[in-house]
């Protein structure tokens, strides 16, 4: 009766391991598609930002950042905070004087994590 106990926990463990997995994989496809729309987003001028296609597409790319916060996907935050190579991949350097030793000037990419996992680091300028 140990025995089948011990098999079942650990075969209910190895199924969330799997479906785990199976999300942080789905997730790294759909970063590109956000990334997309955030560069999209960022191109349209000013004067027509307030155009009912621009506002469409905005509200889809909240819905859809929403959606994935509720599933466990969520940015990782990079300006201003501390290097930490765990979370953050420095891919240049800045001399800034306003900025302490290691700390993250600018955040060229957004690295996201799905719930403890990181899906993908950040991307960053590093102030030295």
């Amino acid at each position: 009766m140990a025995e089948f106990e011990n098999f079942r926990k650990r075969t209910e463990k190895e199924k969330s391991q799997m479906f785990d997995m199976g999300a942080k994989t789905i997730v790294e496809k759909v970063l590109p598609v956000i990334d997309n729309f955030e560069r999209g987003l960022a191109a349209v001028p000013e004067d027509k930002k307030e155009d009912a296609f621009v506002v469409g597409m905005d509200k889809i790319y909240k819905q859809f950042l929403t959606t994935l916060e509720e599933a466990g996907v969520k940015p990782i935050e990079a300006v201003g905070q501390e290097f930490d190579p765990n979370f953050h991949n420095a891919v240049m350097h800045v001399e800034d004087e306003e900025l302490g030793e290691n700390i993250v000037a600018e955040e060229l990419q957004k690295g996201y994590m799905y719930r403890d996992a990181v899906v993908r680091h950040s991307m960053v300028k590093v102030a030295n």
